[in-house]
């Protein structure tokens, strides 16, 4: 019997973790990707010591990067992979004036929040079976233009019109959906950035467990974008009919003192 494998980029990550912990219970064959192959040993590891039948491959890809990009999608030819679905996790939550940028940090964040996942939305397409599943993880933060975290924002708001374009073009052929979530406590600093946002931080945060488990029955149920967690909808709900120079005005001061930047 032929396998389909679920492509999980992000893998070593918190998020992405989630992910591959949520469909390794379900029993879903596991393509996995990551920067650091070391990580992603480790991960296959531990995979195959608690579910030792689950057919999981790794590879080793800088999604930022075009060559390791290229590289990633002619191994699934020469491995002659197949794939049902698609977990964009990847994000690069870098967060600062643009004026503290590189060159290079713009590009990397650039590529990875949004050109990463245009390459390996088609990667996916060409090498699968009837109805394929595209899930992006996009954020709040692609809601309104962010001051202070406007690279992200810019990003995250590309990947959700880049996901309901391609739902439109897909429609009755795959499922498509972009999440958007609020703050998810994985590394140290965001964890710390959540807390010093005090009680809504707090209210608006999701674990990333909660978070995988979400977006996954938001895609089998075939939804385009919905905001995830009730604080992060009711804060969506009740800002709509405010003009938008008010929000930016309010996120610039909420934003402009905070610098976040692990990558």
């Amino acid at each position: 019997m032929e396998l389909f494998y679920t492509l999980i980029t992000g893998a070593c990550g918190g998020l992405g973790g989630a992910f591959v912990k949520e469909l390794a219970a379900r029993g879903q064959p596991l393509y996995l990707t990551g920067r650091d192959e070391g990580k992603l040993a480790a991960l296959k590891e531990r995979l195959l010591h608690s579910h030792p039948a689950l057919p999981v491959k790794t590879a080793v890809c800088d999604l930022a990067d075009d060559f390791s990009r290229r590289a990633l999608i002619s191994r699934f030819a020469g491995e002659n992979v197949r794939f049902c679905r698609l977990v964009y996790a990847t994000g690069a939550d870098i967060q600062k004036p643009l004026s503290e940028y590189t060159e290079e940090k713009i590009a990397f964040q650039a590529r990875a929040n949004f050109e990463g996942a245009v390459s390996l939305s088609r990667a996916v397409l060409e090498r699968s079976g009837e109805m394929p599943e595209l899930l992006f993880v996009g954020s709040v933060s692609g809601l309104y233009p962010m001051p202070y975290f406007a690279l992200y924002s810019a990003t995250k708001k590309a990947l959700w019109q880049f996901a309901a374009a391609l739902r439109a073009e897909l429609k009755g052929r795959a499922k498509v959906t972009c999440v958007q979530p609020g703050a998810i406590p994985t590394r140290e600093d965001v964890k710390e950035n959540i807390r010093t946002q005090g009680l809504w931080g707090k209210l608006a945060a999701l674990p990333p467990e909660a978070v995988a488990r979400k977006s996954l029955n938001a895609l089998a149920k075939n939804r385009r974008s919905p905001v995830l967690g009730f604080w992060n909808k009711l804060m969506h709900v009740s800002t709509a009919l405010l003009p938008l120079s008010w929000k930016m005005r309010f996120i610039a001061k909420k934003w402009s003192k905070t610098r976040k930047d692990a990558f």
